[in-house]
């Protein structure tokens, strides 16, 4: 939650675990894809615990110096936003099932969303939903909330909206 996780600032050098010599060509590109693979589910925005642990996998593979500066600190047209660290975000249907799942994708949840819990009317789900018809496979990426909470793939989607109309609760 936005808030809850305020930090000082910290001073930390890391050196890489070992000085390395530059990988062969054919063996840069496996390398870097399983970087990205590492790197790729981590839920990272521009503060918080996603952001330290990327950079913690980096300063492993070369020298960093990582510093944290505290909520509120003046950048130079920009503020430090408080932190925002997520656990979990689902929508589930009346069976308890979950129809969509942060844990599945993290683009499941709008960065900096605020936390919900409770039931809601199909009518109202739709306000805080964001999906893209024209390309009904993929996940949109949002990068501020606009009172929306949730993208998700336009099928899932299509699944709640009927699963509605047959007199069940999303």
């Amino acid at each position: 939650m936005p808030g809850d996780d305020l930090r000082t600032s910290e001073l930390a050098h890391s050196q890489p675990s070992e000085v390395r010599t530059p990988p062969d060509k054919r063996d840069l590109g496996a390398e870097l894809f399983a970087l990205a693979e590492e790197l790729y589910p981590i839920c990272r925005s521009i503060t918080g615990n996603g952001v330290r642990e990327t950079l913690r996998i980096l300063a492993r593979r070369m020298p960093l110096e990582i510093r944290e500066v505290p909520t509120g600190t003046q950048v130079f047209d920009w503020v430090v936003p408080q932190e925002w660290n997520i656990a979990d975000a689902y929508i589930e249907d009346g069976a308890g099932n979950r129809i969509v799942d942060f844990r599945d994708h993290n683009l499941h949840i709008v960065g900096y969303s605020r936390p919900f819990r409770g039931a809601l009317a199909l009518d109202d789900l739709k306000k805080h939903v964001h999906t893209l018809p024209a390309q009904p496979e993929l996940i949109p990426y949002r990068t501020s909330n606009g009172g929306k909470l949730f993208p998700i793939i336009y099928h899932e989607w299509l699944g709640i909206e009927r699963l509605a109309s047959m007199g069940g609760r999303p």
